[in-house]
């Protein structure tokens, strides 16, 4: 008798295990994490509060488990970088025609208060969903309204902050949560990029022609200045001469050694410089 009540025991104990790990009726929720519990006979769902241990009816109650930490979304042209490997830049058309590279990067989590919304709207997938086709679409509409100009520095902060706007409200619609949205690099075509690179030669070389041509306007108002003096000073010298022929004397007398007091003219005079200075003083 208490052989076979034993062996009815271990064969429930058995059971039970077999119960547990074959049906998995039992789900583990890790730290940051939520699960949303579907029940096949009702329809109805129900979402794990906190972290821990749940049982599960046997083969009606189906658990998903969503990770409710926030995530990161990227799209590069790095290979290695983005969630997609290779080049997942996004391509974008500006105002003006010209095509443009995007890397940007989304901070999202889902909406712990609309979980079982979200599950039933768009299930664990949501990424593939929502994220990436909002992205892309959201971007380029955005995008599409600026010059490649103003993409690339001018107002580059005022567009992430548009697109920014776009995706929190697409998201919220879809139960998910925006937390930041960060453009991280813009390139251009080959050709848009070599007609930057010569329009600043062309204006490195304007610049190099303005100094040019300021200095020789700056050289030939200081040789016009100049030659004014030089010709007012020589009006001035002639006048003097008009009004004192033995002027040119006195001058011709500065330029020579201070002791030298006389000399000859000609063959019949001496010029004494002593007598000639006493005079001027008069």
């Amino acid at each position: 008798m208490t052989k076979s009540i034993g062996k009815y025991v271990l064969a429930g104990i058995i059971f039970i295990f077999v119960l547990i790990f074959l049906f998995r009726v039992y789900i583990i929720v890790d730290p940051g994490e939520k699960a949303v519990i579907f029940n096949k006979a009702t329809g109805s769902l129900r979402i794990t509060p906190n972290e821990g241990f749940y049982f599960l009816v046997p083969l009606i109650e189906q658990p998903t488990v969503y990770d409710m930490k926030a995530r990161t979304y990227t799209m590069s042209i790095a290979q290695l970088e983005g969630e997609i490997r290779g080049d997942d830049s996004l391509q974008a058309l500006t105002a003006d025609g010209q095509n443009v590279l995007l890397d940007i990067s989304v901070r999202y989590h889902p909406d712990g208060e609309n979980l079982d919304k979200l599950h039933r709207r768009l299930g664990i997938d949501f990424v593939n969903k929502v994220i990436r086709p909002q992205v892309r679409s959201i971007v380029r509409m955005i995008v599409s309204e600026y010059p490649v100009l103003d993409v690339y520095s001018g107002k580059r902060t005022l567009i992430q902050a548009e697109i920014e706007k776009g995706l929190r409200d697409s998201f919220k619609k879809s139960f998910i949560i925006l937390e930041e949205v960060l453009l991280r690099n813009v390139q251009f075509s080959k050709e848009f990029q070599q007609a930057i690179e010569n329009k600043q030669i062309a204006q490195q070389e304007a610049q190099r022609m303005k100094y040019v041509l300021e200095r020789q306007e700056q050289e030939k108002k200081r040789k016009i200045i100049e030659a004014e003096g030089e010709s007012e000073s020589l009006r001035l010298k002639g006048k003097a001469l008009a009004d004192n022929p033995q002027l040119i004397q006195y001058e011709y007398i500065k330029l020579l050694a201070p002791n030298v007091q006389a000399i000859v003219t000609d063959q019949n005079t001496i010029f004494n410089f002593s007598d000639f200075l006493k005079n001027q003083k008069k």
